[in-house]
């Protein structure tokens, strides 16, 4: 089982979905923690029962609450347990799918509407902030965006003139806040940066503190509806809603959505400067995949916090990406000390815009938002208030543009074959690429590989002390075979992102079972 008072992180120290620590998970107020929660009576029937207790998930508990609804959230970990605890929580009007694209895929209207999005999810932000009066470093910067070839230079351009076209507040540049040699940039106005957990928490805080009910350390395993209720299976008990919501990342089980949004993991530090020569807004260069960078200052400790390297989850060697964006950040800065570093991971839409609204060829009253690309502190608020409409059953001008069940046979096509051409291949090269062990004293202490051993394949993991822990590497959501992530130590699917503890314990869907414990002696 996991423990969340992991002694290397203190009492009061809450995990997240990977072994490495956040910046933002050292430094939670301690005023904020642990959520507060009173237990579900035996009979209760909510109005909505959203799974998920990370930005998404909270906010749309939160909108709904105040609307007048009953919520509950059901947390399979802890509060932002997920990508909400590792995020870098930057908060855009510039996304990660340039307006242009955008405009090719939805036309110049669809982009005005993304836009408009973009803008009310941000603003939503800082209303709460000040509402509900939440110490989480909400600062409005400027987002400077920046070309160093040529052939940067002319993309950024058409990223501009777009930009434009769909009412974005965006101008060039002259200067950039970091030391690169760079050949043109455009700034985006009143972007933003906050303390991603301070935030979340204190929206647990004010739910709850309203009525709500977080139950956490519980997942959801299934769920059918009878007579107007969503009857749901837990590891706890059985629940009943009126309405479901999966803010998971991604939905469980196998559905559509599993084939329209491909899992990545960007790797990121957090380092103090040797000159002090801090960043003081965000920025962004156009490499592929692009390096972020923003400063956060924590009890007047400065941080120089860069992102970037991502890669296909389950793929690549994340100990390397680690290296190579070290190397990157001492190339650039005079770096005093590297304190964290982290991964967290997203899911890329195969056309560029996330997927809220009904889950397609579930029961009825079901919800679902996923596909947020390296946007999830935007577009999970944008969620809570789509999905509070939806639910409300209030008009939204976005909710056709960002409905999961569209259909655009030309937007995304090429990635969508890519994507899943990839995860055919996975089906049968990891099968055959697997590594062969004679002895399992062949193994590093600390290490973990699938192999085949005594003619059986394996996902073999042995601890510091040498205490080998053996696991079926068939992934118990669709049947890919497992890669080990060195950094983050867990088993990782390269298909679609299910991740898993050394233990087989799932950390993070769409898998719903663990792996099966195998016996080795």
């Amino acid at each position: 089982m996991r423990n969340d008072t992991n002694p290397k992180l203190g009492p009061t120290m809450r995990t997240r979905d990977g072994i490495l620590q956040s910046l933002w998970q050292q430094t939670v107020a301690d005023s904020l923690k642990p959520v507060k929660a009173r237990d579900a009576g035996a009979d209760d029937t909510w109005d909505v029962l959203i799974v998920g207790g990370g930005i998404t998930g909270l906010t749309t508990a939160l909108l709904l609450q105040e609307a007048g609804l009953t919520c509950a959230i059901v947390e399979a970990h802890t509060v932002g347990f997920g990508t909400t605890g590792g995020t870098t929580a930057h908060i855009n009007t510039m996304l990660d799918t340039p307006y242009h694209t955008i405009e090719s895929n939805f036309g110049t209207s669809g982009a005005e509407i993304v836009a408009n999005a973009a803008r009310a999810a941000r603003d939503l932000i800082a209303r709460n902030v000040s509402n509900y009066q939440i110490t989480c470093d909400f600062e409005y910067k400027e987002g400077i965006l920046f070309a160093q070839t040529e052939k940067e230079a002319a993309e950024l351009e058409k990223i501009y003139t777009a930009s434009l076209r769909a009412g974005v507040e965006v101008e060039p540049t002259n200067h950039i806040p970091v030391p690169l040699e760079f050949k043109t940039a455009i700034s985006y106005h009143k972007q933003a940066q906050m303390h991603p957990l301070n935030y979340v928490y204190a929206l647990a805080d004010r739910f709850t503190s309203n009525g709500g009910v977080i139950l956490e350390h519980t997942r959801v395993v299934g769920s059918k509806r009878n007579d107007d209720l969503h009857q749901i299976e837990t590891t706890g008990r059985p629940l009943k809603s009126r309405r479901i919501v999966y803010a998971t990342h991604i939905p469980p089980g196998l559905n559509m959505l599993h084939l329209r949004c491909a899992p990545y993991r960007s790797y990121v530090l957090a380092m103090q400067l040797a000159e002090g020569d801090y960043p003081i807004d965000l920025a962004y260069d156009m490499q592929e995949p692009y390096h972020y960078f923003r400063t956060h200052v924590i009890a007047d400790v400065p941080y120089l916090i860069i992102g970037g390297e991502d890669h296909k989850t389950g793929h690549g060697t994340p100990t390397s990406a680690f290296q190579t964006l070290e190397a990157y950040a001492r190339a650039h800065f005079q770096v005093s000390s590297i304190d964290y570093r982290w991964s967290a991971q997203y899911f890329e839409p195969t056309d560029g815009l996330p997927y809220i609204g009904k889950l397609p060829g579930a029961d009825e009253d079901t919800y679902v938002a996923t596909g947020f690309s390296g946007n999830g502190i935007l577009f999970g608020s944008f969620s809570g208030l789509l999905l509070a409409d939806l639910i409300l059953g209030r008009e939204n001008p976005c909710e056709k543009l960002f409905s999961p069940s569209r259909i655009k046979p030309v937007a995304g096509f090429a990635n969508f074959v890519k994507e899943n051409a990839d995860v055919a291949y996975r089906f049968v090269s990891d099968r055959i690429g697997v590594e062969q062990l004679d002895a399992l004293v062949e193994l590093a202490p600390d290490t973990g590989a699938v192999v085949n051993y005594e003619q059986e394949k394996i996902a073999l993991y042995k601890s510091p002390d040498g205490t080998i822990s053996a696991l079926s590497p068939v992934c118990t959501h669709a049947g890919c075979i497992v890669s080990w992530n060195d950094a983050e130590k867990s088993w990782d699917c390269p298909c679609h992102g299910g991740r898993y503890d050394v233990y087989g314990n799932v950390l993070t869907g769409p898998p719903r079972k663990n792996l099966q414990v195998i016996s080795l002696f």
